[in-house]
């Protein structure tokens, strides 16, 4: 028996997310002390619901935050190697993205391009954006991947893929628009041996290039076995790299929410696309082929994201939400917003 009310927010589908909120105690402290006392059963509610949402408590600074993330699981990370530029507010603690408020954010389970990706993800709300904007979906990636016609899955299941990502080097100022940060912002350090040495453990493959470029290649299965279930899940960032991206997901957001600059963006991102494919896969700032180099079928592509849209869960943020989120199983993204908004993130 759970000391809080739980309920799954309306609109959202099947079990996803378990929102907890205060019956009577209210407390950051009285949350985390709970967590900790209770972490077996805690694991079992994110391993059944995907995500858990604690809604209503005063969780209001990241110190707070970050203890209540620990209530969860203690064994947080702060290595990043993934592409959102971000900001430091503890030694674990970090804004989600600095990116542009205009520039969606694909959904995606945390890091799938390396050998050790994170266990749990967690997002706090500080700053709410307004209302019906800047959400962060959840997606069922089992689901996803259950979806998929049987000729797309079979198709991504037989052939994998492969990442490319190019970075410009440490003091660069006029670099490609979609190349969101240099090699030394990334692995934090200008030493090339280092930088060769955390790439190759997580199995990226480093290419040096003139002008003090990297290139980062790497190869994977479509999909990872959940480590603790068993159940396939769409595992990876193909249609997050992939080079069609920012147009796609701009025109489904138009749909899902159409707007004067809604219909901008989408116009000016599938000109920039329509350039991006007179590139070489391999000087693409982020791009995914299959495994052997050929390029993905498009249509598979645009069915893939219809899925992923299909099974979005979205719900508004309140200052003070603290959502769990189960990395082997549920995805994650941003929807664009204007005017002031900070979620942040941490992980284990």
């Amino acid at each position: 028996m759970l000391p809080y009310k739980t309920s799954i927010p309306g609109g959202a589908r099947e079990r996803l997310p378990l929102q907890i909120e205060p019956q009577g105690d209210a407390s950051a402290d009285g949350l985390t002390t709970w967590l900790h006392d209770h972490r077996h059963q805690v694991q079992d509610l994110l391993r059944a619901h995907g995500a858990l949402r604690f809604h209503g408590f005063g969780i209001h600074d990241a110190a707070a935050f970050e203890a209540v993330a620990r209530g969860v699981d203690d064994d947080l990370k702060n290595e990043y190697l993934g592409t959102s530029p971000r900001d430091a507010m503890t030694d674990y603690v970090f804004s989600a993205s600095e990116l542009p408020g205009y520039y969606p954010i694909p959904q995606h389970c945390e890091m799938t391009f390396t050998r050790t990706p994170p266990n749990r993800i967690f997002f706090w709300c500080d700053i709410a954006p307004r209302a019906g904007s800047g959400e962060t979906p959840l997606v069922d990636f089992r689901r996803v991947w259950s979806d998929l016609d049987d000729g797309v899955r079979e198709r991504f299941a037989r052939n994998g893929l492969r990442i490319i990502r190019n970075y410009s080097g440490p003091g660069t100022t006029n670099r490609d628009l979609f190349q969101l940060k240099r090699w030394d912002e990334m692995f934090r350090t200008e030493d090339r041996d280092e930088v060769n040495r955390m790439a190759r453990r997580e199995g990226f493959t480093p290419i040096w290039k003139d002008g003090d470029r990297l290139a980062l290649v790497s190869e994977h299965e479509a999909t990872r076995n959940h480590p603790e279930t068993g159940e396939p899940t769409w595992f990876n960032h193909a249609q997050v790299f992939h080079l069609s991206t920012g147009s796609a997901e701009l025109k489904r957001v138009f749909r899902h929410r159409p707007s004067a600059r809604g219909l901008f963006w989408w116009l000016a991102a599938s000109l920039l696309t329509a350039r991006k494919r007179k590139v070489p896969s391999e000087e693409q700032a982020m791009h995914c082929t299959y495994r052997d180099g050929h390029e993905i079928p498009d249509a598979d592509l645009e069915h893939l994201r219809d899925i992923i849209w299909r099974n979005l869960v979205v719900l508004p943020w309140s200052r003070g939400d603290v959502v769990a989120i189960d990395n082997h199983a549920v995805g994650h993204g941003r929807l664009p917003y204007k005017g002031p908004r900070r979620v942040a993130v941490c992980w284990a």
